[in-house]
């Protein structure tokens, strides 16, 4: 797999925003221009350039679950004083000279990229950083037989955030050992109503369309690791819903007991 990190260029004055603060507002712009790092081999043949309106069609094999095969995570970061950065886990090496050609302005520096291999052991100790879409579903009590994905699903309350990042440790693989910073927020993803060819405008439409709301939290903390496989997991597979609008992607790092 591979690690990518985009440094965007947000501007300088915070009161005048610049291209790159306005494409991070909407996560569905952000999605689709990262999902042009990764053409298929015909896309490159039959248009080498990029000149053709934007085609979801041509990027197909970045949709569906997250693999060691295939599609991509992502996380917006911002730092204090300085530009936000998106990091972005994939299967497939990233092509951002072709994602980015006609858009060059959104960048603050050259994107880096390394190579990525999740490895763990059992009660091994980790800094961690998730920016998750901490929900539940609603009315999952009266889900038919065989419908998997019934209910609706809702943010959980203030008060659960935390415990909802404690039970998703039990099925994936690790333990929370502590909780440095717990932020939360919302992010808006526009998709406007001709999704065809207008994916070069960054900052979108106007109003109309169809637009959505996600709370998220976003975790810094210590983690233990109980499960080393099921750990590497959800690592490539991502934790919680939302990911192909930014959340679910965990980064680790080794730190000292």
């Amino acid at each position: 797999m591979y690690l990518s990190y985009l440094l965007i260029n947000a501007g300088d004055n915070p009161d005048r925003p610049r291209p790159g603060r306005l494409w991070l507002r909407n996560m569905y712009r952000v999605h689709q221009r990262l999902s042009m790092a990764f053409p298929s081999a015909e896309t490159i043949l039959e248009d080498k350039d990029f000149l053709k309106p934007y085609s979801s069609e041509s990027f197909l094999h970045v949709y569906g679950p997250r693999t060691t095969e295939q599609s991509f995570l992502f996380r917006v970061d911002s730092h204090l004083g300085g530009n936000p950065s998106i990091v972005i886990q994939s299967a497939l090496k990233p092509n951002w000279d072709y994602a980015f050609h006609n858009a060059q302005y959104l960048l603050a520096a050259r994107p880096h990229l390394g190579t990525y291999d999740p490895r763990f052991q059992d009660g091994q100790l980790l800094a961690f950083r998730l920016l998750a879409n901490p929900t539940r579903k609603k009315d999952k009590e009266n889900r038919p037989a065989g419908k998997k994905n019934w209910g609706t699903r809702v943010p959980v309350r203030r008060e659960e955030i935390e415990g909802w990042l404690t039970s998703r440790a039990e099925r994936n693989g690790f333990c929370v050992e502590s909780l440095a910073n717990v932020q939360t927020g919302y992010a808006l993803a526009l998709k406007s109503k001709e999704e065809e060819g207008v994916s070069q405008v960054e900052a979108g439409e106007g109003t109309e369309g169809r637009l959505k709301r996600f709370m998220y939290a976003r975790y810094e903390g210590r983690l233990r690791v109980t499960g080393a496989d099921a750990f590497r997991n959800a690592i490539i597979r991502g934790i919680g819903p939302g990911k192909a609008f930014g959340f679910g992607l965990m980064s680790v790092a080794s730190c000292k007991s």
